[in-house]
């Protein structure tokens, strides 16, 4: 009899308990490099701000990577499926990535003329604040990178596993609208290559599904998929409005 697995399960949930965690280190180490930007040299310091950023993204995003593979190994197990694997670990992102990301969230806090019409009221706000929200950007774009090392590495592994025959998404209960519509879409086959979605900030975790396992959505998945159904799907085009608001109201 095929062994059931779920989006909800004791494994992927202590997993992305990891993840989070790590996110947190990451995001106390990134406030503490804040002092590297003085608000009067915004073009000398940013650039080394955005150095030492991209030094803590390879770090932590190398521990997301070997607690991913940690996470498959014991996925593995569980599913007691025959044969040996190593999980391969997937690279921190490239640097030029890592530095486009942090300049779109540093964007804003360059002097803009206020008579320009494509200025606007974020680049006009008080320096301060310019920095706070540029810090808030930063910390969400950074997530997003060292989170999807760890990702991307059970996602390897499932395409290069020859007992491995899917993966699915794993979205906890207060995440988005877009997360949770992804989320019921139960198993993906490894032979779909089209990747992982996820926004800056996205916490959702990748369950591995193999060969004698029956995937099933958990309860809340389940939820999520009646009201997409009910609410969504029928409005090609409006569907992930129309099923946030379902959420908001029926949820």
């Amino acid at each position: 009899m095929a062994t059931l697995v779920s989006d909800d399960g004791a494994g992927g949930r202590r997993h992305r308990q990891v993840q989070r965690g790590l996110t947190r280190f990451l995001v106390r180490d990134m406030r503490a490099l804040r002092r590297l930007i003085r608000p009067q040299d915004l073009e000398g310091t940013v650039p080394d701000w955005i150095e030492a950023v991209r030094a803590l993204v390879a770090q932590y995003g190398n521990a997301s990577a070997a607690a991913a593979a940690d996470f498959y190994d014991a996925e593995r197990v569980a599913a007691r499926v025959t044969g040996r694997f190593t999980v391969p670990l997937l690279d921190p992102p490239p640097d030029d990535k890592v530095d486009n990301s942090l300049r779109w969230a540093t964007k804003d806090l360059w002097p803009r003329d206020p008579d320009d019409p494509s200025t606007t009221d974020a680049q006009l706000q008080p320096l301060d604040k310019r920095l706070d929200a540029a810090e808030k950007k930063a910390e969400a774009v950074v997530q997003k990178l060292v989170t999807d090392q760890g990702r991307g590495t059970v996602q390897g592994a499932v395409q290069r596993d020859r007992m491995a025959v899917g993966y699915a998404r794993a979205a906890a209960l207060g995440a988005c609208a877009f997360c949770r519509m992804l989320a019921t879409r139960g198993m993906t086959y490894k032979q779909d290559t089209a990747g992982f979605r996820a926004h800056d900030g996205c916490n959702c975790g990748v369950i591995p599904v193999f060969a004698g396992q029956r995937f099933e959505l958990s309860e809340h998945a389940q939820e999520w998929d009646r009201l997409y159904r009910e609410y969504a799907a029928p409005y090609p085009g409006d569907q992930l409005r129309r099923f946030r608001r379902a959420i908001a109201q029926h949820g």
